[in-house]
């Protein structure tokens, strides 16, 4: 059993990472050089602050995922490597910077990710909104995603997110419901899919995605189950990676998922009507993310049919 005691530091994890999880380091002179642009823009990203295993690859292709609304998340996410606590009040410069940094180097494709930030009456959704709509107005030819947390369930924060129309509107269930109060105390599966339900029936040309990690302790038939409840409630596009603990005080790996298993998934996924699945171990939900997009019938997903694909998936 997870223990659902998240502040606490567990031991360091001993265990030998299976042969599929293994892989050659990534070049770092383009890495090191845009993590130090982004700094000198005083942008973060996920990929840095969550300790994502493709950062050196991604940052090596000149991409990452910007994190808005600052460093600092005022929730504690049991699988999450952000940092939280107190964050400092919002920087109304942020999306200014952003997408001059877009711009600057060369993204077609824009990811716009954040911390939760409970301590704002929105949110932090109008920095959603302010981003997207710079984007639209300076860098029209760039089609931009959104992963958001829930807003506490305000729908008016939602609704100002959803009104500024980004291509693609991300919210992540993350884990299976009997997995929430260990993994991410503080939030509602119920929530999650309601927020995933309401985008989808907005009336907007938005593709609708979420994701799950799996590894933390969840049965096939629980992933099967929060599937088939993302597709019901208007989810196209669905991500699927294996969860690799941050540090010591993250939740720690329950099993290694193994390659056929994730194979296994998204046919699942596909045979239920999503329109695109990415599923394998270094799966992120932002990972190659215009990729995934382009491979989605646009005419199936804005209007929700269901219609199966035979796509592959994103893989390492």
């Amino acid at each position: 059993m997870i223990d659902p005691n998240v502040c606490a530091p567990r031991p360091a994890e001993r265990r030998r990472l299976p042969p599929w999880l293994k892989r050659p380091l990534a070049a770092s002179g383009t890495a090191n050089r845009l993590s130090q642009r982004l700094s000198d823009s005083r942008l973060h990203t996920v990929c840095a602050e969550a300790r994502c295993p493709n950062q050196g690859e991604c940052f090596g292709r000149g991409t990452a995922t910007f994190l808005i609304l600052g460093d600092t998340c005022t929730r504690n996410c049991g699988f999450c490597g952000i940092g939280h606590g107190s964050p400092a009040p919002v920087d109304k410069d942020e999306p200014r910077r952003v997408v001059e940094a877009v711009a600057r180097m060369g993204i077609t494709h824009a990811v716009i990710t954040s911390v939760t930030r409970d301590d704002l009456a929105d949110g932090g959704a109008g920095q959603f909104a302010e981003v997207i709509t710079r984007m639209r107005r300076e860098l029209p030819d760039v089609s931009v995603e959104v992963l958001v947390p829930d807003f506490a369930g305000n729908n008016d924060a939602l609704d100002g997110v959803l009104n500024a129309r980004p291509d693609v509107f991300n919210h992540n269930v993350e884990t299976v419901p009997r997995l929430y109060p260990s993994v991410r105390p503080g939030a509602e599966y119920r929530l999650s899919l309601r927020i995933l339900a309401r985008a989808a029936g907005a009336a907007l040309e938005l593709m609708v995605k979420s994701g799950l990690i799996v590894g933390l302790g969840e049965t096939d038939e629980e992933v099967h189950s929060a599937l088939a409840d993302m597709r019901a409630a208007g989810c196209v596009m669905v991500t699927i990676g294996q969860y690799l603990r941050p540090s010591q005080w993250q939740l720690p790996v329950v099993a290694f998922v193994a390659p056929p298993q994730f194979e296994a998934y998204r046919e699942y996924a596909l045979g239920i009507g999503f329109a695109q699945v990415s599923s394998a171990p270094f799966v992120r939900s932002s990972y190659r993310a215009g990729e995934l997009l382009a491979k989605v019938d646009g005419a199936t997903a804005r209007g929700a049919k269901g219609a199966s694909s035979s796509q592959g998936s994103t893989t390492k």
